[in-house]
């Protein structure tokens, strides 16, 4: 059984791998340990291997205690971060994808905002693409501008433009509330947008302008399957998120409920 304090001043990074991705686990370890907190603050590595035979401690130094890696049956990457995180003992919850890295000073400006001000319940940042030759770029987004997101905002963008405005892949999270919500969405694709939308209709969250994430882009990775973006999974995966929100949305009073027009 997994024990927690109730003020625990860590934040729990939790990483979903499969065996195609486990290579990648070396290099989003280094970019944890490029994280300077601020005093009395520490870091967890929640690791979860989704499915048998992954080979995460083989990639991973044994010596390090804030690495904690175990496994579940195969159920894919948001249920592998919902079993991460009820192995995690933090104040707050960092998803990091095994593929993967945190920019230098990602958890401290997490926990400036969400230490500073308990009414934020999340936060998320910029993003850059990670090439397949190791070099970063930028590409044209709809960031927000650095600061306060109010409410239902995130929603809203969702529904008129059919993809989230913030990346949910830099999401860092009150405990509280993302035991509330029961973790992330049990989809093969697009829980952690299911997450966001779920969070955005609790509580104010925050964007970060500084770059948090090199996103890595591979052929591997599930936003290059075929179903992602189109086809019968997508639309059931859409409706559920979408019935999902609303209904947290109505039962929490986050304004009006929209036409039932599917987006990603």
């Amino acid at each position: 059984m997994v024990t927690r304090t109730d003020v625990n001043r860590v934040v729990s990074v939790v990483t979903p791998v499969h065996g195609g991705a486990v290579r990648f686990l070396p290099e989003a370890y280094a970019s944890l340990l490029r994280q300077d907190l601020p005093g009395g603050w520490s870091w967890e590595w929640c690791v979860q291997e989704d499915g048998s035979d992954v080979g995460a401690q083989a990639c991973l130094p044994a010596d390090d205690p804030r690495i904690r890696i175990s496994a579940s049956r195969a159920g894919g990457p948001h249920v592998a971060r919902t079993m991460a995180f009820a192995r995690s003992t933090g104040a707050y919850v960092k998803t990091l994808d095994a593929d993967d890295q945190l920019t230098a000073g990602t958890l401290a400006r997490d926990l400036a905002v969400l230490e500073e001000d308990a009414s934020v319940g999340w936060t998320t940042s910029r993003v850059v693409d990670l090439l397949e030759d190791g070099s970063t770029v930028s590409f044209e987004s709809s960031d927000p501008r650095p600061g306060r997101l109010p409410r239902g905002s995130a929603f809203g963008f969702w529904a008129e433009h059919h993809r989230p405005q913030v990346h949910p892949a830099t999401l860092c999270v009150r405990r509280s509330l993302l035991a509330l919500l029961g973790g992330w969405m049990a989809l093969p694709a697009s829980g952690d947008t299911g997450l966001l939308l779920g969070l955005d209709a609790l509580a104010d969250g925050w964007f970060i302008g500084e770059t948090g994430l090199a996103y890595r882009k591979h052929g591997g990775q599930i936003t290059a399957h075929p179903d992602h973006r189109s086809g019968a999974e997508w639309q059931a995966r859409m409706s559920l998120i979408r019935e999902h929100a609303e209904a947290i949305r109505a039962w929490a009073g986050t304004g009006d409920q929209l036409s039932p027009e599917p987006g990603p």
